[in-house]
């Protein structure tokens, strides 16, 4: 009596799995999957291989402490000029790619259109470039949205990548920790200065949750680094909580080709 029912179970089970295969294969057929900056079909999702081949990595030789990278090597320890010029509130930084179309395509596709089944794979790749980082790092900490933004938004692109890295690295993610506590508006089109302006003083250290950064080293997560404003204002607030010091792990960088090393 018993092996027959564990054989009707298994036979259900069977049954229930070939169903399942035939439905999301007439749903592949139905609706393809399309490539995020070509729209061609693909297997799987994110980008196809010709649009994943015009992403541009980035490894070395780039700034130590930028990670922005150069066109040559100029040997160990040569910082670029941005750096020397105007260093960050944070130590380090780290991209993973280039802010290119295709890059650009993958981030406002996470950021705007509800892909959050891209932060898988652009996680993945921010692990491997940040690798350095995150083998020092005690605790992961995403750039925070503003609570009106959020709910609009339903999600925070910074939080889901900082998951993905979470569960590559080992490193925790300190939820909540940080705190967007003024509205910003867009960075899109502002000068270098007005971006500074725009972010001073919007970001504070929940006061309950000091505890969870105070004398570690914090990776501090974001989709794209381009003037750096916003990564140093919310490293400045993690700073003047006592962390012990701050790292900045982005999806993508802005990269200014014309400037060389000094």
């Amino acid at each position: 009596m018993e092996a027959g029912v564990a054989s009707s179970r298994s036979i259900g089970q069977t049954l229930r799995s070939a169903w399942a295969h035939a439905a999301r294969l007439v749903l592949d057929i139905a609706l393809p999957t399309l490539c995020v900056a070509c729209r061609e079909p693909v297997a799987g999702v994110g980008v196809c291989a010709e649009c994943w081949a015009k992403l541009s990595f980035i490894a070395q030789p780039y700034c130590p402490r930028l990670g922005i990278p150069f066109v040559y090597d100029p040997g160990p320890g040569l910082l670029s000029m941005e750096a020397i010029a105007d260093p960050p509130a944070y130590q380090r930084a780290r991209a993973a790619v280039r802010y290119d179309d295709v890059a650009r395509t993958l981030v406002h596709a996470l950021k705007y259109h509800d892909r959050t089944d891209l932060a898988p794979a652009m996680g993945r790749w921010m692990a491997r470039a940040g690798e350095e980082l995150l083998g020092e790092a005690d605790v992961l900490v995403p750039v925070p949205l503003h609570w009106r933004r959020g709910w609009s938004r339903r999600y925070n692109q910074s939080g889901a990548l900082a998951c993905v890295i979470e569960r590559q690295s080992g490193v925790p993610v300190a939820r909540d920790v940080l705190r967007r506590i003024r509205p910003t508006q867009q960075q899109v089109g502002l000068s270098r200065s007005q971006r500074a302006s725009n972010v001073q003083g919007a970001f504070k250290v929940s006061p309950e949750k000091a505890h969870e950064i105070q004398g570690r080293r914090v990776v501090l997560v974001d989709d794209v680094l381009t003037s750096g404003a916003t990564t140093d204002a919310c490293a400045r607030a993690l700073l003047r909580a006592r962390a012990a010091q701050v790292d900045v792990l982005v999806f993508a960088r802005v990269v200014d080709t014309h400037k060389a090393p000094i």
